[in-house]
This record gives C-alpha cells, structure tokens and sequence, in this order.
C-alpha cells in the first residue's frame, strides 16, 4: 500500500452525554499522513451537554458533570469542528454510529467518504471470534506508546487506537481503491457504486 495515494483522512472518535438520541460531551479528529497518525495537528473538543450525562456514559468514558461544566456548549464549537472535517474522508470503528451522530449534529457537514475499521475487519481477518476495539488491539497489537494519556473509551485515545488498526489493516491492501471496496459501507459517503450487470439493456 502506497499511503502517500491516500486522500485527506481524519480518524474520528465520538462520545455521548448516553441519551437516544445523544448529545456529544467529546469529539476527537485525528489526521493520517503518510501512513502515520499525525497527532500534531490533531483536533480534539469538549462540550457541555444541553441534557446530563447518564450514570452509564460516565461509567464507560469518565466524564462527569464537573468535568463539562465550564466547556463550551455545542453550537459555540459546531463551525469550529465542521471547518477542521471539511470534506476529507473519516474513518472510525463502527463507523455508522459516529457518522450519524456527527451528521446530525453538523447537518450541512459532507465528508468525501466513511472508512469502517469494524466492516474492513470482519473483511481482512474473517475467523475473529470479534471485532470490537479492545479485540482487534489484542489481536493486531498495534504500537499504542504514544497514545494520548487519556483512556480507553476517551475520544482521543480511541481515535489514535482506530488509526494504528486502519494503518495495519491496509498495509494487506495493494491500492487505496481496494481498501475502499472493503472498508466503506454500503449507503454511506465514499461507497463503490454496484457494478451494473452488462446483460441487462
């Protein structure tokens, strides 16, 4: 895989105040250049929830009440966020669940396409007994030394972890094309068009 091909990407992360639907409390962007997660000029926000954050989302990311207090709220950050996407790619691991959150938040937002490292797993390394983050960090050990200090289930340090898988996994890929064909879902961004069958008129 040659990763200099690859278009502008941005692995995201994002966590919820643990509502249906949620309100983000963090969102993380994490540029790939090169074939290298660039934490330099990475982005990183936390915003104060318009609805509190239930005991479970506490539980699974840490946050708290006191943590978000003095953050910004939503729409004093929205163009911020929207202006660093822009329309660069972004992958993320069940990439769905970020893309939908992010897009109802950020409703003008269109990014050129969706990676999933969760469907280019199950394509890659199909007799995993799972796929979820923690799985596939055992199983690929990626180099997590310089991961952000914050913990697993932060939006940073998700999106690095997320960035050292998409790394591994497309090292089996020859082009970026074919990398595509198995990581973007089908009906989002960046999705092959289904070839259409030359016997029909």
């Amino acid at each position: 895989m040659n990763f200099a091909t690859w278009p502008p990407l941005l692995v995201v992360d994002v966590e919820g105040n643990g509502t249906t639907p949620p309100d983000l409390v963090e969102v993380a962007a994490l540029p790939v250049r090169d074939g290298h997660p660039d934490k330099s000029t990475a982005g990183a926000w936390l915003t104060r929830p318009e609805r509190p954050l239930t005991p479970f989302a506490t539980k699974v990311h840490g946050l708290t009440h006191a943590d978000l207090a003095d953050k910004p709220s939503w729409p004093e950050i929205a163009d911020q966020v929207h202006g660093f996407l822009g329309t660069a790619w972004i992958c993320a691991h069940n990439a769905h669940t970020d893309y939908r959150v992010l897009k109802a938040h950020l409703p003008t937002w269109e990014p050129a396409g969706v990676l999933d490292t969760l469907r280019l797993a199950r394509a890659t390394l199909p007799h995993l007994p799972g796929y979820s983050l923690d799985a596939l960090i055992d199983t690929l050990k990626p180099d997590l030394g310089e991961a952000p200090a914050a913990p697993r289930h932060r939006a940073t340090f998700d999106a690095f972890a997320t960035a050292q898988l998409l790394i591994a996994m497309a090292s089996r890929y020859a082009t970026w094309d074919e990398l595509v064909a198995a990581a973007v879902p089908p009906g989002l961004p960046g999705a092959p068009e289904p070839e259409k069958d030359p016997t029909l008129w």
